[in-house]
């Protein structure tokens, strides 16, 4: 691998150096107070610590982020307001259509509803993992005015679910591009994967995407998606078959990380 940036910044008061892709995607970082190196995947790690090594100072360990200790868990007791874990799917979108419904006569559905339903429809399909050892959180915001529309925290990792309504129509896949229908192409995939490396910022946590497509008569996916998923909403309970990368006590420290408004203020 070639062309890894190396990007001094300061996080809560601490300089941290990470280590970025070509696209701009995180894949490490150097905490020089720590002497660690944190890793969101070992297959980068040789050529991470070559494009560290001029700034290594003294010996480092090397592997995943840590998850939070419970003196770091002791303060995340949240006040209602920063406590996201109420949060129903769909949450933004309800409150902006009971804000301003629309007029009660109009040539074409809206298409805030449809929206609404695909996120309450993979929201639901989400919450019934819960059993299973996963935690699902909707609705989460990000700076600017995004949101991430549900985070999936589990066994099997953490993962960015973005729902798009997709009733009765083909939908076709050519990474970046997503196709709805007759409708013109959007990179939505890209869109996706920025919302991920944000949770992965700010969860200092791999984040993968998914992309979960509600009722669609056809799915053509071109070639695999690059670090990305699409599933069929029926497919979504699969997801509780997937383990062996989080320990159930990094879940609910990553959980509770997550579910914290204040996480997501700075990335």
């Amino acid at each position: 691998m070639s062309g890894l940036r190396v990007v001094p910044t300061w996080r809560h008061g601490q300089e941290r150096l990470y280590v970025c892709l070509t696209d701009g995607r995180n894949i490490a970082w150097y905490d020089r107070e720590a002497g660690r190196v944190n890793l969101l995947g070992e297959e980068h790690l040789d050529d991470v610590l070559e494009a560290l090594r001029p700034f290594l100072t003294g010996p480092v360990t090397v592997g995943p982020p840590p998850v939070p200790t419970p003196a770091e868990l002791a303060r995340l007791t949240l006040h209602p307001d920063d406590d996201l874990a109420p949060n129903r799917p769909g949450e933004a979108l309800l409150i902006a259509i009971d804000r301003d419904p629309g007029p009660s006569h109009r040539l074409r559905p809206d298409p805030r509803r449809r929206a609404l339903a695909a996120e309450q429809s993979v929201g639901d399909a989400l919450d019934r993992l819960d059993g299973a050892g996963w935690h699902a959180l909707h609705s989460v915001p990000l700076p600017g005015g995004d949101r991430i529309h549900h985070l999936l925290i589990g066994p099997g990792g953490i993962f960015c679910v973005h729902a798009l309504p997709a009733r009765k129509q083909k939908v076709v896949v050519a990474d970046p591009m997503v196709t709805l229908g007759r409708r013109d192409p959007q990179p939505l995939l890209r869109r996706l994967r920025a919302d991920a490396d944000r949770a992965s910022y700010a969860l200092t946590a791999e984040v993968r995407p998914i992309l979960a497509l509600t009722e669609p008569a056809d799915v053509t996916v071109l070639a695999p998606p690059r670090e990305a998923r699409v599933l069929r909403d029926r497919d979504l309970p699969d997801l509780a078959r997937l383990g062996g990368v989080l320990k159930p006590a990094d879940v609910e420290a990553l959980h509770a990380m997550a579910r914290d408004r204040n996480t997501w203020e700075r990335v």
